[in-house]
């Protein structure tokens, strides 16, 4: 496997989707916070979901998950499946963006230039009392602190 990138800037610059489910039951959402990096000697790349966002149900219920990367003209887009739920519309044919199965239980995107196919292999809550009381305020005020979850990368498309 091979991926050269800045990952000092890839999400909060770029812009990613996550991605948990099989082809006919997923859903996906815009992401901003995540890191690639090495834990327990494997390649992972770490992302954050809120549990309120319905994505959170299928990141939970499964032991994969992708997270795919876009060029700047898929923006408009990623700001659709950021924005809606997928609890309440067709988010994905909104966005007009292509789902493709890459394989059993894992789904990505047609338009992506990359694609990091993940491994589940750690999960926690983040505790608010171990946080800067500015972040609590700012992000944690009316709802319940991301879960981070870590992937080993397993395949990158």
């Amino acid at each position: 496997m091979n991926f050269n990138t800045d990952i000092l800037t890839l999400f909060d610059k770029g812009w990613a989707l996550v991605t948990a489910g099989d082809i006919e039951d997923f859903n996906t959402m815009t992401i901003s916070w995540g890191g690639m990096g090495t834990l327990w000697n494997k390649p992972v790349c770490t992302v954050y979901v809120k549990p309120v966002r319905y994505t959170h149900e299928f990141m939970e219920a499964n032991d994969y998950f992708t997270v795919s990367f876009f060029e700047e003209k898929y923006r408009e887009a990623l700001g659709i499946l950021g924005s809606k739920s997928g609890r309440d519309c067709g988010k994905v044919e909104e966005s007009k963006l292509t789902p493709v199965r890459i394989g059993e239980n894992i789904v990505g995107f047609a338009q992506a230039f990359r694609t990091l196919v993940c491994r589940k292999i750690y999960r926690q809550d983040l505790d608010p009392a171990h946080m800067p009381e500015a972040v609590r305020e700012r992000y944690y005020e009316s709802e319940a602190p991301h879960t981070m979850y870590v992937g080993e990368i397993i395949g990158i498309g």
